[in-house]
């Protein structure tokens, strides 16, 4: 829970400090030419998120117009306040995001600096913070808190742009080592990779609920805090909904699976198919998930994950899939995509016996739209663009991944994407109705 009261100082100092070397721990044995990479427009470069969540800080805390004090911060480096934002028009021209491949400067230390720079003035800041001149404490936790969300989103982008940057090499490297302490994802026991579920041999079991009306979202009041700790200003206001009878599978969707549906032809049936899912398949050749790569000399799939090149694993969850390839494989099972509030109520329902069973190793795409809830309103300032102004043209994915903090696998989270992405940790799991 964000704790707005002002001898609360230290402990964010604290949590500050820890998430901001996550960060640092995440790209340990990541050289320089990796941490420069830039694949596609979609993706960025390590180095540019390096810089990029540090910007936050210093454009939304340090240097922010409201702020007593905001004068006398010195900036690292004047032109980064261009060069590293990334959407927000309120704060300024950007540096075109398809280019941020092209930063070759700074390089690598100077980012590094700018990082250092940063964290040496918000230390200052949260360390004066509980004086009794010092800028409004619970505005200034709020906003740090956000940053810290906002980072440990860039977290999990790190991991997955650079794994798309790498499956495009021919070596198919991996980004840790085995044993790599800096992996973040501590699944099982080879860190990074899916768990694998014997339940995938067989059928889905169904979980049942009777529907009726619920009550979806969080509870806060839209400032990022709540009394159940943070939530994004898209997963407010809490509102009824009123679900009609369904029921949810009891795992995600495995391999073996998704090897059904391929040996079944499913790349290749168009009534599967949304109009602009196939278009897609058609357009850029889909036969498998995107990590997936055929053996020319015998039958069978390897699997590019981050300890690089494996063989597939029947049992794991499927993964680096679009929405259109899920909505497509569901249609095919003759079942559906949940909706995200057919997925929050049973998630929530379940939460005191251990959770939905199989969440949190890949985002689940949901059918649902990425939209406002009813009487949805986006905070105050350059920090009202952080989510609202996405609402079109996406869709809403739950649950979290291996490659998702364990701070942000909340059950209100909404993630979302554009239908045609699958460089994500990215599956799904089926629904159907009840009679």
């Amino acid at each position: 829970m964000l704790d707005s009261r002002p001898h609360a100082a230290p402990l964010l100092a604290e949590r500050f400090l820890a998430v901001r070397s996550a960060s640092l721990d995440l790209c340990r044995g990541w050289s320089a030419e990796d941490m420069g990479l830039q694949s596609m427009p979609d993706a960025s470069p390590t180095k540019w998120h390096l810089a990029h969540t540090s910007w936050f800080f210093e454009a939304m805390v340090l240097a922010a117009p409201q702020r007593p004090g905001a004068r006398s911060y010195t900036p690292c480096d004047a032109r980064y306040f261009q060069l590293f934002n990334s959407y927000y028009e309120a704060l300024g021209p950007r540096h075109p995001r398809a280019q941020r491949g092209v930063l070759s400067r700074p390089n690598l230390d100077e980012v590094l600096a700018y990082r250092h720079h940063v964290d040496t003035a918000m230390a200052a800041l949260l360390d004066a913070a509980a004086t009794p001149d010092a800028q409004p404490w619970s505005e200034l936790a709020t906003t740090v808190e956000l940053g810290l969300q906002h980072e440990m989103q860039h977290q999990e982008l790190m991991v997955t742009d650079l794994m798309h940057a790498f499956s495009l090499n021919p070596l198919h490297p991996a980004l840790w080592s085995a044993g790599d302490a800096a992996c973040p994802c501590t699944v099982a026991d080879e860190p990074g990779e899916p768990t694998p579920d014997a339940r995938s041999h067989a059928p889905p079991a169904w979980l049942e609920h009777a529907g009726g009306l619920v009550h979806v979202g969080s509870p806060s009041s839209g400032d990022g805090s709540s009394h159940a700790g943070f939530a994004f200003d898209n997963e407010t206001p809490r509102h009824p909904v009123w679900l009609q009878p369904y029921a949810l599978a009891d795992r995600p969707v495995s391999c073996a699976d998704w090897l059904g549906f391929i040996r079944d032809g499913g790349y290749r049936r168009p009534e599967l198919w949304l109009s602009d899912g196939w278009a897609r398949v058609q357009a850029e050749g889909w036969s498998a998930p995107i990590y997936w790569y055929a053996s020319p000399l015998e039958p069978g799939y390897t699997v590019f994950g981050p300890r690089g090149l494996a063989p597939l694993s029947p049992d794991a969850p499927v993964s680096q899939l679009s929405y259109y390839e899920a909505d497509a494989y569901a249609r095919w099972a003759g079942a559906r995509l949940p909706t995200e509030f057919e997925w929050e109520t049973m998630a929530c329902d379940l939460a005191a016996t251990g959770g939905l069973p199989g969440a949190g190793q890949v985002w689940e795409w949901t059918a649902s739209a990425y939209l406002s809830y009813p009487g949805f309103r986006p905070w105050a300032g350059a920090a009202g663009e952080y989510n609202g102004k996405f609402m079109a043209g996406q869709m809403v994915l739950r649950g979290g991944s291996l490659a998702t903090p364990a701070a942000q696998r909340r059950i209100g989270y909404r993630n979302f994407f554009p239908p045609a992405a699958r460089w994500q940790f990215s599956g799904l799991r089926l629904a159907r109705d009840m009679a």
